[in-house]
């Protein structure tokens, strides 16, 4: 959690933190640094600097730009500032990283964050997307839209749909929910406004019925009548803050139950496992209980194959040995399509005509 302090906010172009800045006591100042990903020298990185003092900040800032001069640098001007987090006599307090707005809100002691000895501060830390960030996904969307405005509605949603779950997973982590939701809010009417123009002589229910579909519990979906490809809505992506490791773990302790878990990926377990085990963070979706080291695992599929399921993804689960079981045994004697014995057809009920007889046949 980010106490309430002042930060320097600073962009430029440099390889390492100095040293200097480095040395101030972990619990007296922070420093955040970033580069983008496979970026080169000479790129732009960003650095954040966070102490409970002023000054402090400012002696910082000196550091680094005196670093920067001995290399030709310097930094930029227009994106170096030290707001306050909390409270500041003008403007908007907080800052913005990386595409997120962080700042601090005074809050009272039934809402108050708590320190590491359960003390309370005065104030919540509340991350979420920036506005800047906001306006770069909805500048695409409806750039996607106008573009398009004569293509057929699975070409449409077929572009739309990766730059929804992009950018809706990237800010999964903090709270985007009511966020989600005003993107879908503009994106319906985006929606709707290109139906209208595809059919400027039909009423709104004939549009709401000929591009939407009406399900019970998931509202209207932008969906073809007859298919099956849907676009998919920010408000789908669950909402999952970022745990901290473990002080004690290290992905070279042996717990693959628990890397698995949290990276969906480790070198002794099977990259399906590992996926299955990240999707419900290390439970049982039948009993709800941990997975441990020693728990026998069994791949299920939620569709079992004599039902016509396949061994897709979005078909799989994995369960504990002994509800793997139980499962088995339940779609067994499900009735319907799992019963693919063949089926003994009846005789024929009519009259029989023997051989050298003179009766007619039936028909």
């Amino acid at each position: 959690m980010i106490r309430k302090r002042s930060c320097v906010v600073l962009r430029g172009a440099v390889g390492k933190v100095p040293i200097e800045v480095t040395r101030w006591p972990p619990t007296l100042l922070h420093a955040r640094f970033c580069e983008r990903p496979r970026g080169q020298f000479p790129r732009s990185t960003h650095l954040v600097l966070l102490h409970r003092d002023e000054p402090i900040v400012r002696q910082c800032q000196e550091l680094v730009s005196t670093w920067l001069k001995e290399r030709g640098l310097a930094l930029k001007p227009s994106k170096t500032r030290i707001p306050h987090t909390l409270t500041v006599p003008q403007g908007t307090p907080g800052f913005a990283f990386l595409g997120f707005a962080i700042r601090h809100y005074p809050t009272g002691k039934t809402r108050s964050a708590k320190d590491t000895r359960g003390r309370l501060l005065g104030y919540k830390t509340r991350i979420v997307p920036s506005p800047e960030a906001i306006q770069r996904q909805v500048q695409p969307l409806r750039l996607i839209i106008r573009r398009h405005r004569h293509a057929p509605q699975e070409a449409l949603i077929r572009l739309l749909n990766p730059v929804i779950v992009g950018w809706a997973h990237y800010y999964a982590r903090v709270g985007s929910a009511d966020i989600f939701q005003s993107l879908d809010n503009r994106l319906y009417g985006m929606l709707r406004a290109w139906a209208a123009y595809r059919h400027p002589h039909k009423g709104k229910r004939w549009i709401a019925h000929r591009y939407w579909c009406f399900t019970t519990g998931h509202g209207w979906l932008f969906q073809p009548p007859l298919g099956e490809l849907r676009l998919y809505r920010h408000g789908q992506t669950p909402i999952r803050r970022h745990g901290k490791v473990h002080g004690v773990r290290s992905p070279y302790d042996g717990d693959w139950v628990y890397w698995s878990t949290r990276l969906g990926q480790h070198p002794d377990v099977s990259p399906r496992v590992a996926r299955l085990l990240k999707r419900p963070q290390g439970k049982g979706l039948e009993c709800g209980l941990f997975f441990t080291e020693s728990a026998r695992m069994a791949v299920d599929h939620l569709v079992p194959r004599s039902c016509g399921g396949t061994d897709r993804r979005d078909n799989l689960q994995l369960l504990h040995r002994h509800c793997h079981d139980r499962k088995t045994v339940s779609d067994a004697h499900r009735p319907g399509t799992c019963d693919q014995r063949h089926v003994t057809e009846e005789p024929c009920e009519g009259p029989t005509l023997m051989h050298g007889s003179g009766a007619e046949p039936g028909w």
